[in-house]
């Protein structure tokens, strides 16, 4: 087992576990006192499998235990699910003291992170990821929000969970494609700050990670987390990949997983980055060769002038510019202020 400190306004810790969620309910019956109902927050793949269990952990330590469950997927991620889901809490009268319990993947934790920070301005939750994706990422730091039309994660807040509880166990019941999908940002993290977590991936681009490397990537979230816990400056290296891959998600009709979408939106940074001058041709040829080894699309038929709009509509826009995170070696990236007028430029030179 791995216990992961997050030292922000509100402190919490990440526990790495096969079996970590069983530590769920009687986290909240001993640490969250006040709290005497919890709404469990599902989607439709994985409340089947999983939700009964979380409830009657949750019942048999004496806490009202409900269940919110949406359709599965990106496009779930809205205003409507969002207001479903506030207004199943008023329903079930939960109270300032009350809590949310987030069972899933990035969606579910965004929509029920984004739920506990507005209704009745602000309640506890907790993360119980169950994608790699979610492990390795969108469960710590706080970032919640849903998408608009315009673009993903225009609406959300900044709320912290009580606790994040990653139950190895549940990767084992994953398809193939999530776990690919996961992998596509812990190989963020690898290019990042991790060139000992790259070489690992570069000799064998297919294996399976463990408890090891998903506590590095949690590790390093958190070291980052810690001095910028909402985005005024490191924080924003998080990115990397990010500001092509939303767009590419937005384009594909989210079609185009996030995991997928961040990684080829890596392969873009890095061919960015060699024709600024600032990446060698080589760790860009690994860069690259590694996203593909790894299975993913290094390039996108997608058109600049797509891909232009796109990024225009990034929540990241401010001032006239954009910040794109580029990598200057393999464990090393900088932001590069860009003037809107240039981000056609950039994406041409992310071909």
């Amino acid at each position: 087992m791995t216990r992961i400190k997050v030292e922000t306004g509100v402190p919490y810790e990440v526990v790495v576990d096969y079996g970590a969620a069983n530590k769920a309910a009687m986290f909240i019956k001993t640490t969250l006192t006040k709290a005497r109902k919890v709404v469990l927050v599902s989607d439709s793949n994985v409340a089947p499998l999983h939700a009964d269990k979380v409830l009657n952990e949750l019942r048999g330590v004496g806490l009202e235990a409900s269940l919110f469950s949406f359709e599965a997927g990106e496009k779930s991620k809205t205003l409507a699910t969002y207001s479903s889901l506030i207004n199943f809490l008023a329903e079930k009268r939960l109270s300032r003291t009350d809590i949310l319990v987030a069972l899933g993947g990035g969606v579910t934790g965004d929509l029920t992170g984004f739920a506990a920070a507005t209704y009745m301005r602000g309640i506890d939750f907790i993360q119980i990821p169950t994608s790699l994706l979610a492990m390795v990422d969108s469960s710590v730091g706080g970032k919640t929000g849903v998408d608009l039309e315009a673009g993903k994660n225009l609406v959300g807040a900044f709320h912290q969970p009580r606790a994040v509880f990653c139950d190895l166990s549940y990767l084992e019941t994953l398809p193939e494609i999530w776990i690919k999908d996961g992998m596509g940002e812990v190989l963020k993290y690898a290019i990042l700050g991790d060139m000992d977590l790259f070489s690992v991936l570069e000799a064998n681009p297919k294996r399976k990670i463990g408890e090891v490397e998903i506590a590095k990537c949690i590790g390093m979230k958190r070291d980052i987390v810690n001095i910028d816990e909402k985005e005024g400056g490191v924080r924003k290296l998080l990115n990397l990949g990010h500001t092509f891959g939303h767009a590419i998600e937005k384009l594909s009709g989210f079609g185009t997983t996030h995991g997928h979408a961040i990684a080829t939106g890596i392969a873009f940074a890095a061919r960015c980055s060699r024709q600024l001058g600032l990446l060698s041709e080589n760790d860009c040829e690994r860069i690259v060769a590694l996203v593909a080894a790894m299975g993913y699309d290094p390039t996108s038929l997608l058109f600049t002038g797509a891909m232009s709009d796109a990024i225009m509509g990034d929540k990241k826009v401010s001032a006239g510019s954009i910040d794109f995170v580029i990598p200057t070696e393999i464990g090393k990236c900088v932001t590069q202020k860009t003037p809107l007028e240039k981000v056609e430029e950039m994406i041409d030179n992310g071909r």
